[in-house]
């Protein structure tokens, strides 16, 4: 038998999309596609397809413990990737267990909105993640409209995006992606690491199928984290993986589609 070395691993902790294209399932394709061997828990079920949110199960918080329990029992996770958590309890429940377990390299992909515009998070639910999971975060990515609602800030340039990312940062003891493809620049995103500014230049690629794009993205850095890059090339080879994903044009459904994941499989 032919023994395979260890294996980096990595842990998503978010809410299923049943078209694929977000969520658990985009997380765990991103995983594999980056090089790491992927585990999940899954905060809540939605009925979702390209065109938007049908419906939304949540998990209940002793299940979510039990999920999280199981894998940190038995597989360690190099890293953890959050995504969708929809209620405050939820959020509680995440926070106590990675502070049990010691939890290491983690990223808080702070989902709110859909690609859609359905509303995925409850109001009380963002006051609770920001005061209990950021600060066990080596990473947050917000978007626009995102680190809009974590910061009470209105983003509209680039040294908008400068004093929110900032704010962010220190508020919560986090470093912070602020991700600035919500038409304030092309699609340039900014890191705020331990006190420093960090600008990545990326390209606005004409593609209307972004599903899934802020998943994508943090699971890929975490799975970089996981495999032991720093911060920043963790994001820089995380935007370069998320670009060629986009540039090959995948075109599913009738709605904001898909990223092609496994473009790198294809012949």
């Amino acid at each position: 038998m032919v023994k395979i070395r260890k294996m980096k691993t990595a842990l998503t902790i978010a809410g299923s999309d049943s078209s694929g294209g977000a969520g658990i399932q985009a997380d765990i394709k991103t995983m594999t596609m980056n090089g790491v061997y992927a585990m999940s828990v899954i905060t809540a079920l939605t009925a979702q397809n390209t065109l938007g949110v049908k419906a939304i199960r949540e998990t209940d918080p002793e299940f979510l413990e039990e999920q999280i329990d199981a894998v940190f029992e038995d597989i360690f996770p190099d890293s953890v990737k959050i995504g969708m958590v929809a209620t405050a309890e939820l959020v509680r429940v995440i926070a106590d267990r990675l502070k049990f377990y010691g939890a290491k390299n983690i990223v808080i992909d702070p989902v709110m909105v859909a690609t859609s515009g359905s509303s995925l998070i409850k109001n009380d639910a963002v006051k609770t993640l920001c005061e209990e999971l950021l600060p066990l975060a080596t990473l947050v990515t917000p978007n626009i409209p995102e680190a809009e609602i974590m910061s009470g800030f209105k983003i509209s340039s680039e040294e908008d995006m400068l004093k929110a990312a900032k704010y962010i940062g220190d508020r919560y003891g986090c470093n912070v992606l602020l991700k600035g493809g919500h038409n304030i620049n092309d699609a340039n995103d900014l890191l705020y690491e331990a006190g420093k500014l960090i600008w990545f230049d990326g390209r606005r690629i004409d593609n209307p199928n972004t599903h899934g794009t802020g998943c994508t993205l943090s699971s890929a850095i975490a799975s970089n984290l996981a495999k032991g890059f720093n911060l920043s090339d963790s994001v820089k080879y995380a935007k370069e993986y998320i670009s060629a994903a986009l540039s090959k044009g995948l075109d599913l459904g009738s709605g904001s589609g898909p990223l092609m994941h496994n473009f790198a499989l294809i012949k």
